[in-house]
């Protein structure tokens, strides 16, 4: 079963109940404070809804307390907070006693509980105090796990935070207490902090036992069945809404990028632009959710495809862990293509080559004539998409697209901006098929922070593409008149000195105001395009050996052109 701590959740007794049901838990720990202040029949109003207490939590000071109120909801199961040792235990007659100790105090609670004959008397188990000072999970490996009667699942290491949101290993303290015979509640939590949280502890609770019972099968009946997690295989399309004017200035820097105005929708002013295996869409149309996005944010990202295994489990599964559906009504001619809600108000829809979704170009879609041939650039995929939010909604994004995808993060890294600091955090299907960077941003007056500030909003910032020679594109973008961000000469100085680069390489660079970065495992080389749109730009990277990161060193770079571009054009 899985449960939450009603103390982690706003609101009187009763609100806590419906906020938690409908979430999709089917559990409580019942927290001793609000069990006391609530005046009535507790059990009967969890009852009502479609609860279960799991077990009554308290402060070890209020253990008497807390068995009194045990009895008088029926529960069977009372999880202590240990803070001191030895503790004074009462004599139990039906109710289990499970004592949670911190990591301090773990070794003598848990000699406690294996020397006790009691069968009442048991360990309830937090896995941020487990695991938060390095320890592994095998470590518990020799512990009973018949005597364990609670685990909460809790990441960290510097503070408690929920599943996924960490480095902790909470999939293998799972399958190893699994093994070892547990087969109780499962619980998350953290104190709220938004209106998500309840949400997100759901999202991230099924996700971190489904996972580890993938590969133990002890666990799969402890989570819903929900259709098993997406392996994303990469972007289908990004699409643009637009007027009659942004369109103009959208169309200019595709073209300058070398993109070609390839098909026009059969009954909608939307258009189709391509180049290479990327699909550019740009939405006219005043009315359905793109008009809805321009009346709202202006001319901006509204959507976004990914190609997946199949489309209408990534649906349901999405659904199932509480993210909005998304439906538009179609017309006759038309694909009605599964979706969902995305960052900010952006949607993202879900193509598949199991049913005719993967032809939506050829079924929607007419090709346009070309005056003449353009030469392309190079550019052959999009490597990734960064979206920008308000700092405080990260993390739930973040679970958002774990929870929902087969997806890996790597570490937060904090980018210095002229303005102040930005937190961004990358995540990756297994291959890289699909890159996304998580960028939050705390203060406005950053880069970052006057997009989410501005008419957008959250969402799309920058859109990266991906080349097999960034200086044969950059020569080619030259000739087609495409906007580069002016780079500081001063940071190829700076380049050439931190990676002994030679004055051939080091002038290619300065002269095409292309960033570079290296690792142990290769090479980065990074082109950005000027702003648009309030602070949207393009990129193009070309990725060389196994170097998988971002050029996290030449963000403040980017930042302090960007910043001074900005200034520029509002001079301007």
């Amino acid at each position: 079963m899985l449960t939450i701590p009603t103390s982690v959740v706003p609101g009187d007794l009763a609100a806590k109940l419906r906020t938690i049901a409908d979430i999709g838990f089917r559990g409580i720990d019942l927290s001793l404070k609000d069990a006391i202040a609530f005046d009535g029949d507790a059990a009967r109003l969890v009852k009502a809804v479609g609860l279960r207490i799991a077990a009554l939590v308290t402060p070890q000071e209020q253990l008497s307390d807390a068995l009194a109120q045990a009895k008088s909801n029926d529960v069977d199961l009372v999880v202590v907070d240990v803070t001191t040792v030895p503790i004074a235990l009462p004599s139990l007659a039906t109710t289990r006693l499970a004592l949670r100790p911190t990591r301090e105090l773990e070794y003598e609670v848990r000699a406690l509980t294996a020397h006790s004959a009691d069968p009442l008397l048991g360990l309830a188990l937090d896995s941020f105090e487990v695991l938060r000072d390095g320890s592994r999970p095998a470590r518990m490996r020799d512990q009973d796990g018949t005597k364990v009667f609670h685990v909460s699942l809790l990441d960290g290491p510097l503070r408690p935070m929920l599943p996924g949101q960490g480095t902790l290993n909470l999939g293998g303290l799972a399958r190893v207490l699994a093994r070892a015979g547990y087969d109780g509640p499962w619980s998350t939590g953290i104190v709220s902090r938004g209106s998500d949280d309840v949400l997100n502890a759901y999202r991230s609770l099924v996700t971190v036992i489904s996972d580890a019972a993938a590969t133990e099968p002890l666990l799969r009946n402890a989570t819903p069945n929900l259709p098993a997690k997406v392996p994303a295989k990469g972007f289908e399309f990004i699409e643009f809404s637009v007027d009659a004017e942004s369109a103009v200035t959208l169309e200019g820097t595709l073209s300058a990028l070398t993109f070609r105005r390839e098909r026009q929708h059969l009954s909608k002013q939307v258009t189709l632009w391509r180049q290479g295996a990327v699909n550019i869409v740009i939405n006219q149309e005043n009315t359905g959710h793109a008009g809805e996005v321009f009346a709202n944010h202006g001319p901006s990202v509204c959507d976004m495809g990914l190609r997946v295994q199949n489309a209408a489990e990534t649906q349901d599964r999405a659904r199932a862990l509480g993210t909005s559906g998304f439906d538009q009504s179609v017309v006759l001619g038309e694909l009605d293509i599964p979706a969902i809600r995305g960052v900010g108000d952006s949607v993202i829809h879900f193509i598949d080559e199991q049913s005719d979704l993967h032809r939506v170009w050829d079924i929607e879609f007419a090709p346009v004539g070309r005056a003449k041939a353009t030469q392309p650039a190079g550019i052959r995929r999009i490597d990734h998409v960064a979206q920008t939010m308000p700092f405080d909604e990260m993390q739930s994004w973040l679970l958002y697209y774990l929870s929902t995808f087969e997806m890996t993060k790597s570490a937060i890294v904090n980018v210095a901006d002229p303005s102040g600091t930005v937190r961004s955090q990358a995540i990756e299907t297994p291959e890289g098929e699909v890159r996304l960077n998580l960028n939050g941003a705390a203060d406005d007056l950053t880069f970052a922070g006057s997009f989410v500030a501005g008419n957008i909003g959250a969402g799309v910032q920058h859109i990266a593409f991906q080349t097999d020679d960034i200086f044969e594109t950059s020569a080619r973008l030259s000739e087609s008149g495409f906007c580069r961000l002016q780079i500081s000469p001063q940071y190829y100085a700076d380049t050439q000195a931190a990676f002994a680069l030679d004055d051939d390489l080091t002038g290619a660079l300065r002269r095409g105001h292309i960033l570079y970065d290296r690792d142990d495992g290769g090479a980065y080389f990074q082109l950005y395009g000027e702003a648009i749109f309030g602070g949207f730009f393009f990129e193009i990277v070309q990725r060389q050996g196994r170097y998988a990161g971002y050029g996290a060193r030449n963000a403040p770079v980017r930042l302090a052109a960007q910043a001074q571009n900005r200034n520029q054009q509002g001079a301007a």
